[in-house]
């Protein structure tokens, strides 16, 4: 009972860290239930959540897409452990289901952006001055980060290698499969008319949450997390609890709401910058 307690209790990182085989096994056990709920779904004939479609479906989408970033802001919480520590981890695989990341690539990921800040080679989105290219950097990097981090963590070697290029496709592999599962349980309405656009939105806004809160319209190329608490930011912030008071953020991670911290000297300098 104590390794269940303490699975469910500590952030992925830390597993990574002390088991080499983690991810493969995290990403395995999913594979594996994804894949048994899809034969489910698909042996009872279930037809989806959504059936039919209905003009007023238009009134919701906004919702959806909102509920979709609030999932990103509330993840980005977890990865801080900044829900209550017995439901922290919960709240994070739940989420990450939603996302389509799940919990561990982006816990990892994350942690991996806070200790490397804007450095060009080792954080895994290092701002770039146009944001579509950024786009394009960010999707490409995320893997590309992964891999690295365990050969940094467990040790570059050909063996090493290897088994990361395997553990990969097992990742895309279960991204299918999750991909699959939202279709046949939202339905074709629900998953092509709420799912994919609000997938779409979500990814592409907090694509460019982390491009605008590090300063990337800068044209000196001055990157760093700033608070920006001004026009669409300032309907953000209280949208989305304070998420674009970002040096906030970075300074003080385990805040809920970075928007509720003092700007403190330090603070106040950056969101001059912005």
């Amino acid at each position: 009972m104590g390794v269940v307690s303490a699975t469910l209790t500590s952030l992925p990182f830390t597993q990574f860290r002390r088991h080499p085989r983690f991810y493969l096994y995290y990403d395995g056990f999913y594979l594996v239930t994804l894949s048994l709920v899809l034969v489910g779904l698909l042996a009872s004939g279930f037809s989806g959540l959504v059936t039919g479609w209905h003009a007023w479906y238009w009134a919701l989408l906004p919702l959806a897409c909102h509920a979709q970033i609030l999932c990103s802001v509330f993840i980005h919480n977890a990865t801080h452990n900044n829900f209550p520590r017995t439901i922290n981890r919960l709240v994070g695989e739940a989420l990450g289901l939603v996302v389509l990341s799940r919990f561990a690539s982006w816990e990892v990921i994350h942690q991996r952006h806070h200790r490397y800040s804007d450095d060009r080679d080792k954080d895994p989105h290092p701002v770039l001055p146009s944001y579509w290219r950024y786009v394009l950097r960010t999707v490409v990097s995320v893997e590309e980060q992964l891999q690295r981090i365990y050969l940094e963590t467990h040790g570059d070697t050909p063996e090493n290698r290897r088994y990361e290029r395997k553990r990969a496709y097992v990742s895309y592999a279960t991204n299918v499969v999750l991909i699959a599962v939202w279709y046949f349980l939202l339905g074709p309405v629900g998953f092509l008319f709420f799912f994919v656009p609000s997938a779409l939105v979500g990814f592409f806004h907090l694509i460019h949450f982390n491009w605008s809160t590090h300063n990337g319209f800068d044209p000196d190329g001055d990157y760093k997390p700033v608070n920006l608490d001004r026009g669409f930011y300032w309907v953000g912030n209280r949208l989305w609890f304070g998420i674009y008071m970002h040096a906030n953020h970075h300074k003080k991670a385990n805040l809920f709401n970075p928007a509720l911290m003092p700007a403190g000297p330090a603070v106040a300098a950056l969101e001059e910058a912005a």
